[in-house]
């Protein structure tokens, strides 16, 4: 990518405040600033164009991989993060740049008047330079969008997997909607700790609310009840609904050595039972 001119350079930094303001009528012209309050839009507007200028005047080139721009490289990376956090999408992120090169056009045709294809090449250059700018932010952007993503996921998980502690021994946990992979591990990992922190003799897991149960979930199933069986101690699974133990048959699955029961209450006397606590009504 050719350099820009010096001239070119000269006139960003003359006209360092009109553009600024130029830019910031822009970006709040097409709704790129949602969530963003005033003062703080100045102050990255005004921090990346000085950035750039910086990066431009100390000879870099406009290769925007090389390490003279590693500074305006980290300050897009750290606003990508923000915009992501904030909700905004990728075209409001990248217009953060596509809305400067408006304003840089038309000072350049200004500056350039008298010398149309000197005009044109530092039009096509900046055009360039911004481009690369902008592809840099998209793909900060959808990085910092992903871990965002993954990071809620992950919470959601956490959250639509409690362990109950319903009696001193007795933990368990209510699953709601469908079991995968994933969360099979999340449902592992949490209840085995539970187990270890508590001591707890006896868990019970309740798919009341797991919609459907087939192959793969059983599975998950049983491989969570062998995960709890080795860590000494027994499981039981309620919430088996007649169309659920229908399906069980249908599909010939091996559910033999695992107690299961229609619902909680069940469950929980059984394993009060097994600990010897009998339970009786008052009066």
């Amino acid at each position: 990518m050719a350099a820009l001119q010096t001239g070119t350079i000269q006139a960003i930094k003359t006209n360092q405040a009109q553009l600024l303001a130029e830019w910031n009528r822009g970006l709040e012209a097409s709704g790129s600033t949602r969530n963003l309050k005033e003062q703080d839009l100045q102050q990255q507007t005004s921090e990346f164009l000085q950035l750039t200028l910086n990066a431009l005047e100390s000879e870099n080139g406009s290769n925007i991989a090389t390490p003279g721009w590693e500074a305006v490289r980290q300050f897009l990376e750290r606003l990508s993060a923000s915009r992501a956090l904030l909700g905004h999408d990728s075209h409001q992120t990248a217009n953060f740049i596509f809305a400067l090169k408006g304003p840089l056009f038309a000072l350049l045709q200004r500056h350039y008047r008298d010398q149309p294809e000197e005009q044109a090449q530092q039009v096509l250059d900046v055009s360039e330079l911004f481009d690369n700018l902008a592809m840099h932010t998209i793909r900060t952007f959808q990085r910092s969008r992903e871990a965002v993503i993954k990071r809620q996921q992950e919470e959601l998980l956490e959250l639509s997997t409690p362990v109950v502690k319903l009696w001193d021994g007795v933990l368990a946990l209510p699953m709601i909607g469908t079991l995968d992979s994933q969360r099979t591990q999340v449902v592992m990992e949490s209840l085995l700790q539970r187990i270890v922190d508590t001591g707890s003799e006896i868990a019970i897991i309740d798919i009341t609310g797991v919609p459907t149960v087939d192959t793969l979930v059983a599975q998950h199933l049983l491989k969570t009840v062998t995960a709890i069986r080795l860590m000494g101690a027994d499981c039981i699974i309620s919430g088996v609904r007649p169309q659920i133990a229908q399906t069980i048959v249908h599909l010939g699955l091996d559910l033999q050595g695992v107690v299961t029961k229609a619902n909680l209450a069940d469950a929980l006397k059984l394993a009060l039972s097994r600990l010897g606590v009998n339970l009786e009504k008052a009066g």
